[in-house]
């Protein structure tokens, strides 16, 4: 609350500026100062003083009934603001991209709610530029995402390491050859099944054909891991993929990883929240479950 109003509030109350300076712990000068600063800022006489006691003038009476108005809405603010520091539990928006939030995210999520039942997450699940920009007006919480182009506006903490292989069906004909030794070539030839751009497993793709001079044949895109996987072990191309992403089907053995004297391609996964926004206890729990869940995971 400013302190001229409150300075003035007592004033008013005590209708005597040497009790108020008692109960504020100031001087009467300063007491004094204060008045003659919020009159000179309202352009206005807001008290009638003479030597025995002080009234207030009609502007005088409007701004005490303001001030306390002010002064119960700012206990009130601080009242919310230290339960939303100190509580652990309402809603919290969470967004993730698709391996994050297929992979990660649900392991960490079934512990938040065994451990704190009073959080209620919803949950957004999209490409890592979507979820950036979304953490970035506000829509989101907090953003949970791979990849490095995160843009401005964010505070980016790093969540773990993820390492990415080429994978194929295993009728796949690269799956029946001597898989640990394919070159660059024979991988350029082959159809390539992609994320779409704005992806952070689209960025690490084309990072790695980058780096291994790869110019691939043909490119097919997909919006989800899960319908590359299913395309790919179908026998339709290759893919990068998260070793997360790729668990279920390596112990199955429908999907053969490929070119292990070229990979892994290894990434980071990042935890986003606004510049500058509060940090809440249930976030910094999620935070937290997240960690916890990556290292277990990696």
């Amino acid at each position: 609350m400013d302190q001229a109003l409150e300075v003035f509030q007592t004033v008013a109350e005590t209708r005597n500026f040497t009790r108020a300076g008692e109960r504020l712990h100031m001087t009467q000068p300063a007491v004094s100062q204060h008045i003659r600063a919020l009159e000179a800022r309202l352009g206005v006489r807001l008290l009638d003083r003479d030597n025995k006691s002080v009234s207030l003038t009609r502007a005088g009476e409007i701004v005490l009934h303001h001030a306390r108005e002010i002064g119960n809405l700012y206990s009130r603010m601080e009242d919310m603001v230290s339960e939303l520091m100190h509580h652990t539990g309402g809603p919290l928006a969470v967004g993730a991209s698709y391996t994050v939030g297929e992979y990660v995210l649900p392991k960490a999520l079934a512990r938040l709610n065994a451990e704190y039942p009073d959080i209620h997450p919803t949950i957004t699940i999209g490409n890592t530029s979507d979820i950036a920009e979304q953490v970035r007006k506000r829509e989101l919480d907090v953003g949970i995402v791979e990849g490095e182009e995160i843009g401005n506006g964010l505070e980016v903490e790093l969540l773990s390491q993820d390492k990415m292989y080429i994978a194929a069906g295993a009728g796949h004909p690269l799956a029946k050859k001597n898989t640990s030794n394919l070159s660059s070539s024979e991988l350029a030839e082959q159809t390539w099944v992609v994320r779409e751009p704005g992806s952070g497993t689209r960025a690490a793709t084309e990072g790695m054909f980058t780096a291994l001079g790869i110019h691939p044949a043909r490119l097919m895109e997909m919006g989800s891991t899960q319908s590359i996987k299913e395309t790919v072990e179908a026998g339709l191309g290759i893919t990068l993929q998260s070793r997360l992403s790729l668990r279920k089907e390596l112990q199955l053995g429908t999907l053969k990883l490929l070119a292990a004297n070229l990979v892994p391609v290894t990434r980071s996964f990042h935890i986003l929240v606004r510049k500058g926004d509060l940090r809440t206890r249930t976030m910094d729990t999620l935070i937290r479950m997240l960690q916890t869940v990556a290292a277990e995971l990696s």
